[in-house]
């Protein structure tokens, strides 16, 4: 068995994906394998893998899956002790997999996983752990209203400590675990399945951590995607889904609370210049599309198909 199985999922992106391989290669001593979901790749793109990457085991994904689904494909094929989910556009200085492997050695047997500390390529934190979310932290963050980055109990703090949740950019958990809590939920398609994955944990009795002298880089775009219009309506479903909690009142008022919030940014945009394609013709178009859809029982895969074909 080898210590860790790294496991990335990579959109049709060998710019972005190639980088991230030679990083990991570069800074890794421990045994490993690398396992890559080849995500609706160009045949073209995917020769390009196999050719320039032999090590690396592909498994083609050409059907429509989030997230959650493309990682489960490869973990569930992963053999090591150790799994390690990382995005295919981050960048190692240092190495990142042997260091939080070693931390795994100091921990208690209740410990399921470890992250590092996930900066931004300016060296600003994007999270350095991540405290429990709840409904009312899911209308904050809606409203830009939290800041991860102020230290608290469960963030920001020294070496290595224990917080609640994890970022799905890169964590490394133990498979055992990982595979008791039944891997990463599929029904989630654009997040929450990374906090949902630390939640669940937590439920198990077991516990999640950071070392926060390790660091990763996620280069993490800012701009405004073209599937904003597909993948938002998916996001805030799949968000319904897990800060609802099943629960009638709480998901009904979490439902109005979003409606509402789209329907002023619908009415901003509305009275704009708003060129095909533009920022603001995607904000405007996302902002309909998730107030028409909010309180649907759509699954999140299945708004983002409805979506992404219109």
């Amino acid at each position: 068995m080898v210590e860790v199985s790294i496991v990335i999922v990579s959109m049709n992106r060998p710019d972005i994906l190639f980088p991230c391989l030679d990083s990991i290669r570069k800074n890794t001593s421990v045994s490993y394998e690398t396992l890559v979901v080849a995500y609706l790749y160009a045949p073209d793109k995917l020769q390009l893998l196999h050719e320039n990457y032999p090590w690396v085991k592909v498994i083609v994904s050409n059907e429509v899956r989030g997230f959650s689904e493309n990682n489960n494909l490869a973990l569930k094929e992963s053999s090591g002790r150790y799994c390690f989910v990382v995005n295919d556009d981050t960048l190692m200085y240092m190495p990142v997999i042997d260091r939080l492997v070693e931390d795994f050695a100091s921990l208690p047997l209740s410990a399921a996983a470890i992250s590092p500390c996930i900066n931004f390529p300016s060296g600003k934190v994007q999270t350095c752990g991540r405290a429990p979310w709840s409904a009312w932290r899911y209308v904050l963050h809606y409203l830009h209203l939290v800041d991860e980055t102020k230290p608290t109990r469960w963030s920001m703090q020294k070496g290595v400590f224990q917080t609640w949740t994890l970022n799905g950019a890169c964590f490394l958990a133990r498979r055992e675990a990982f595979a008791k809590a039944g891997w990463l939920d599929e029904r989630f398609f654009f997040t929450p399945e990374d906090i949902a994955l630390g939640h669940k944990f937590n439920s198990m009795g077991r516990t999640v951590w950071v070392d926060a002298s390790v660091n990763i880089t996620h280069l993490a775009g800012g701009s405004v995607s073209m599937m904003e219009a597909a993948i938002k309506p998916a996001r805030v479903r799949g968000a319904l889904l897990f800060y609802g909690g099943g629960k009638w009142l709480k998901t009904n008022a979490l439902r109005l609370f979003v409606w509402s919030f789209e329907f002023i940014r619908a009415c901003r945009y509305r009275f704009v210049n708003r060129p095909a394609g533009s920022r603001a013709d995607i904000m405007y178009r996302t902002a309909l599309n998730v107030m028409k859809t909010v309180f649907s029982k759509a699954t999140p895969k299945e708004l983002f198909i409805r979506f992404s074909r219109s």
